[in-house]
């Protein structure tokens, strides 16, 4: 790979993966990809790909696998059901169909063989090249108020290396998580990272900060990743190849953390999905005031 300065390179290259076969919400993914499945009325991908585009990331390049076509349907445009509702007049539902094909530019490769995120992430690597990118995970949706994806860049920008988003979490759900072993910087809501482990058990994790799926990596993680034997769950974690980053600062700079407390939706988990489009409801304007009330009545009258 050759040298560059990703302490000042502009990012404008997002990576999601979107292989994966959503198994938590079988049978409804059986034929459904799980990223299509509607939060509200927008299918969960598309959060993603907004929140990149409003940090400035307007390249963006899912990795998916078989069954997966329906995402690329959804960011395409669809001539016939346009030319209906312009037959029609309806104004408004034409400009949502629109949105989704006028976000931004999107490329597909395929994850042949599903071997983990960091796997997926090697996916990237030529359509990368030498530049830093970010990596969005379609199960966190970020509350477009809490511009975390913003605020990772800019740290990458200032910083080089690799920045990770964590969140504190209790003691007792580490274990579902990556884990970092952190240092404070004069920045409050910045840390450096000195160790990161997978899933660690309560009693062995460094930290009670969690990692959540969202990274702007340095391009040395795919040579890196490209040498990462498969670890926990015999998959190739990308947690592992940022750990030998953060061990050594030569190879690709340092790792940081943006530690975030705004809003976030885990749609990955059934119970948290149906929470997650609940509190997104609620919030919204054009559906919230009545929703809330029937949600009252409800909970005060048949719970």
């Amino acid at each position: 790979m050759t040298e560059s300065n990703p302490t000042i390179s502009r990012i404008t290259k997002a990576v999601i993966p979107a292989a994966g076969l959503g198994t938590r919400f079988l049978p409804a993914t059986k034929a459904t990809p799980k990223e299509m499945l509607p939060v509200v009325d927008k299918p969960a991908i598309q959060y993603v790909v907004e929140e990149a585009v409003s940090a400035g990331l307007d390249d963006v390049l899912m990795i998916t696998g078989r069954n997966k076509r329906p995402l690329e349907d959804h960011f395409d445009r669809n001539y016939e059901l346009e030319s209906a509702l312009q037959r029609k007049g309806d104004a408004g539902r034409l400009a949502k169909v629109q949105e989704s094909s006028d976000l931004a530019t999107i490329h597909y490769v395929r994850q042949g063989d599903p071997r983990g995120l960091g796997h997926a992430v090697l996916c990237a690597a030529p359509h990368v090249g030498d530049e830093p990118f970010a990596v969005l995970l379609g199960d966190d949706l970020i509350d477009p108020r809490d511009p975390l994806l913003a605020r990772m860049v800019q740290v990458q920008e200032r910083c080089g290396g690799s920045v990770v988003a964590l969140m504190e979490v209790a003691p007792e759900q580490i274990h579902l998580y990556g884990c970092a072993a952190v240092e404070p910087t004069e920045d409050g809501d910045v840390v450096k990272v000195t160790g990161l482990v997978e899933k660690p058990e309560p009693a062995d994790a460094p930290s009670n900060y969690a990692i959540i799926g969202r990274y702007v990596l340095n391009p040395h993680i795919f040579d890196i990743l490209r040498k990462t034997e498969p670890g926990r769950g015999g998959e190739i974690q990308l947690t592992d190849a940022l750990q030998q980053l953060a061990e050594d600062e030569k190879v690709g700079g340092p790792v940081h953390g943006v530690v975030f407390d705004g809003r976030r939706y885990d749609t990955g988990d059934r119970g948290d999905y149906l929470r997650a489009i609940v509190r997104l409801a609620c919030e919204r304007e054009d559906l919230g005031p009545d929703f809330r009330a029937w949600l009252r009545r409800y909970v005060t009258e048949e719970m």
